[in-house]
């Protein structure tokens, strides 16, 4: 984290220059094409396995991949060319991030208590199983570096996306504990229990990446030098 020095009200104030701000947009845009790739595999890898095994979990879980990708996207965009020092641009990603959440609730909620309701038994998916460990393996890692560099320079935006990364290794672990559960004891319920609560969290990241909720993100630019209030909730580590 930059120096931080008190303000006029006396609160301390954490600086970061132009030159440092880029140097990290370049890092978040470096990490936001690797998003982009792993969340392209894991998407098309995911709905294959759940239509094949009809799994609403599963196809739910490849939608949030997609989710997540355009989401990537939407950073990438921001952090290139002469957007990645406007606060305008870092308003308009902010707000794009939040949108894919509330996308993908409604589908994937519906279709869980359908599931649910109708009492419809998903196959087993070892294809599933093995998705499921690797993102609970590589989604944390590229999540809180993001979130990391998010707090040095005050982007909701990049914060809402590594929100999404971290995430999608939760969903992971729930998706693996569902259709290990559904393969050992037959347990075809926690499928739908899963994508209910993909829908349910989905939500609850979207209102707050819509707010901009997070530690130490505020106003991200402030002419040249970058300049923000520093952490002072005992938050940021």
């Amino acid at each position: 984290m930059p120096a931080a020095s008190p303000d006029a009200g006396g609160r301390p104030v954490a600086s970061i220059t132009a030159e440092r701000y880029r140097e990290l947009a370049r890092r978040v845009r470096l990490l936001s094409w690797l998003s982009l790739g792993a969340m392209s595999v894991e998407g098309v890898v995911a709905i294959l396995a759940g239509v094949l095994a009809g799994s609403i979990a599963l196809v739910g879980f490849g939608l949030d991949s997609a989710v997540e990708g355009f989401a990537s996207i939407i950073i990438i965009w921001r952090f290139t060319g002469s957007r990645v020092m406007s606060q305008t641009a870092e308003h308009r990603a902010q707000k794009l991030v939040a949108v894919q959440f509330f996308l993908l609730a409604p589908y994937v909620g519906v279709e869980s208590l359908r599931a649910l309701l109708g009492g419809e038994h998903p196959d087993v998916s070892v294809p599933g199983m093995a998705l499921a460990v690797w993102s609970l393996i590589t989604m944390p890692l590229l999540g809180i570096a993001k979130q990391r560099i998010a707090e040095e320079i005050g982007s909701a935006a990049t914060k809402g996306e590594g929100r999404q990364n971290v995430l999608c290794a939760y969903l992971a672990a729930a998706l693996l504990g569902g259709l290990v559960g559904n393969a050992l004891v037959g347990a075809w319920w926690l499928d739908a229990v899963v994508g209910l609560l993909i829908a349910g969290v989905a939500v609850k990241e979207g209102a707050e990446a819509w707010r901009g909720d997070g530690c130490c993100v505020g106003s991200p630019l402030d002419g040249f030098a970058v300049e923000r209030d520093a952490c002072h909730d005992g938050c940021c580590r």
